[in-house]
């Protein structure tokens, strides 16, 4: 399989610098990030309606679709199948093929109560307490009401 996905990672590359006028790849290229993944978005809700439908061959043909927008994708990215692979072989060695790594390596300790903490020794209270708050960069943050 890997094969296949690198035949066609390199015929991505390949027409992205083709004619747009002619060539699909080298359209979503010219367009951008945004539209490719708009339209890697689409191809995955394809295969997620044909799968609930159980529609299997839907679901094989809207998986190339999907493939091809995902191939894509990487290459505008600078992705690589190989840097995929690599993660996936990562990831296999600590958890196993088919697990995916949890978000968070450990839960956060619960809140200490006031009276807790005061007993704490000065150098443990802060890191005990206190989490360090982290800015996302491109996230907005929405009041809670």
């Amino acid at each position: 399989m890997s094969d296949s996905l690198e035949r066609l990672y390199q015929a991505v590359l390949a027409a992205r610098d083709l004619d747009p006028a002619i060539s699909r790849t080298a359209r979503l290229f010219q367009r951008g990030p945004a539209k490719m993944a708009k339209k890697l978005a689409e191809e995955a809700i394809e295969v997620v309606i044909d799968a609930v439908n159980g529609d299997t061959d839907a679901v094989v043909r809207e998986s190339a679709d999907l493939l091809y927008n995902l191939t894509v994708l990487w290459a505008a990215a600078g992705v690589t199948p190989e840097d995929v692979w690599s993660e996936m072989r990562r990831r296999e060695l600590m958890l196993g093929i088919a697990e995916k790594l949890p978000k968070s390596a450990a839960k956060p300790p619960k809140a200490i109560p006031d009276k807790a903490v005061k007993a704490l020794p000065k150098a443990a209270a802060p890191s005990a307490v206190r989490r360090r708050i982290v800015a996302l960069e491109g996230r907005s943050v929405r009041k809670r009401h």
